[in-house]
């Protein structure tokens, strides 16, 4: 079982790890084209992009979900269906972004509201990255059914892939085609059609190589409709809530001044580093919990989720003892600025807490996915983010004299606590109604 875990769990935080590294190339190139607002609008232009595939997490999720099912229930016909619904899906709600990029583009930009020379270079940069909407939600319904076919290593060979095209595309772009910034975009652009046609590569061998039946019987094309968008749509729901959990996070410790929002910041970008590989592990529970449900399999179910459980309380326990003990000199590498690291030095226990609160709602958003079990996965965060605004107003009216960023981050720990708590709570009624009905 651990063999299983390791298997999908390490290539997924091998990718988790290096695509946030080789992404920088972007900013690196814009930081030495000679102003300021070029890294700008290189991070405003990312962001839009960033608050708008966000929504669409489910092609990946949804999918991955389903098709794990599937392949546990020796179904691959009707895994290849759900492979061409998604694909279909990801390329006509890429099509309608493409469609619809003049408003997005506009309530965008009203919301992150740049200077105007960073707007007029983000709204280039949007203008051309916006062609490769298609591409990159074709790519993620992709890489959510190679995963639900237990395969990790093709999403991490697309996503690595997808990067280093990205690299080698936007240098020659900038530099030996003349063209500036637009070369910025333009080698993204290139890169994310790349990443969509390997992973159209990579799909026809798995395909082959799994012999699986591609012929599709019209009657049958639309079967379990139903099930396909409601699974998708309540993971959509939930993506929506999470934004806005995050949006607000970000306004509210903005508003205590620019020290604190650089902190939290700063104190996010650990709780990333953690989620990293906790996500890894979250994907091998979407893969194998999909995978023994299909198989009806609830002694090898009970396995893996106690496995994975084990797998995420080392991770887990490595964090809390890596940002209590040396929290100071990890934030040190992020930043030079003494101002920021003096304040965030009063967080480092926040920091510590974050990993233990969280763990549980990793693992079990994962296997929650693997069961589709997504509306009980949207109630659970709805529960939790009720929670997380009244423990903020509650602590402003009961504690007026507490901190803002203190209420903040209470209310943001009790969030992630209580979406694991939630969830363990009503795990055992799940497991026993997926395994004992028919998935498909």
């Amino acid at each position: 079982m651990n063999r299983l875990i390791l298997r999908i769990a390490l290539p997924s935080i091998v990718s988790n790890i290096i695509v946030p590294l080789l992404g920088l190339i972007d900013l690196a190139i814009a930081g030495h084209l000679g102003a300021t607002a070029f890294i700008g609008a290189v991070s405003v232009g990312a962001t839009m992009f960033n608050l708008t595939y966000w929504n669409f997490g489910f092609l990946r999720m949804g999918t991955s979900g389903m098709t794990a099912q599937t392949y546990g229930a020796g179904n691959f016909q009707e895994a290849y269906r759900i492979l061409v619904r998604a694909i279909v899906l990801a390329l006509t709600i890429g099509i309608a972004i493409i469609l619809l990029q003049y408003p997005l583009k506009w309530i965008l930009l009203y919301a992150i509201s740049p200077g105007e020379e960073v707007h007029a270079l983000a709204t280039s940069y949007f203008d051309i990255c916006i062609w490769g909407a298609p591409a990159l939600l074709g790519t993620l319904a992709m890489s959510g059914w190679f995963l639900g076919m237990q395969n990790s290593f093709y999403p991490m060979a697309i996503s690595i892939s997808v990067n280093i095209a990205n690299i080698i595309a936007s240098l020659l772009c900038v530099y030996s085609f003349g063209m500036g910034f637009s070369g910025i975009a333009t080698g993204t652009l290139i890169a994310q059609w790349t990443g969509f046609a390997i992973s159209f590569v990579l799909l026809h061998r798995m395909i082959r190589k799994k012999r699986i039946p591609t012929s599709i019987d019209k009657r049958w094309m639309f079967h379990n409709m139903g099930k396909f968008f409601r699974v998708n749509g309540d993971i959509f729901i939930r993506s929506v809530c999470l934004m806005l959990v995050t949006l607000f996070f970000t306004a509210a410790g903005a508003r205590s001044g620019d020290l604190i929002l650089a902190v939290n910041a700063l104190i996010m970008q650990l709780f990333m580093l953690y989620s990293y590989f906790m996500d890894g592990f979250a994907f091998a529970g979407e893969a194998l919990a999909g995978r023994f449900a299909g198989e009806r399999n609830v002694v090898d179910l009970k396995k893996c989720i106690i496995r994975l459980f084990l797998w995420g309380s080392a991770v887990m326990s490595i964090f809390t003892i890596m940002y209590g003990t040396a929290g100071n000199g990890i934030m040190a590498l992020l930043t030079d600025d003494s101002a920021v690291l003096k304040e965030a030095a009063a967080y480092r226990w926040w920091a510590a807490v974050i990993p233990v609160a969280g763990m549980a709602a990793f693992i079990w958003d994962g296997i929650y996915i693997g069961l589709t079990a997504t509306r009980q996965m949207l109630a659970t965060l709805l529960c939790a983010t009720i929670i997380f605004f009244l423990t903020y107003y509650g602590l402003e009216h009961l504690s007026p004299q507490m901190a803002a960023n203190y209420r903040l981050w209470t209310a943001f720990i009790l969030y992630l606590a209580s979406r694991g708590l939630i969830q363990t709570l009503l795990s055992h009624k799940i497991i026993q109604n997926r395994i004992h009905i028919h998935i498909f």
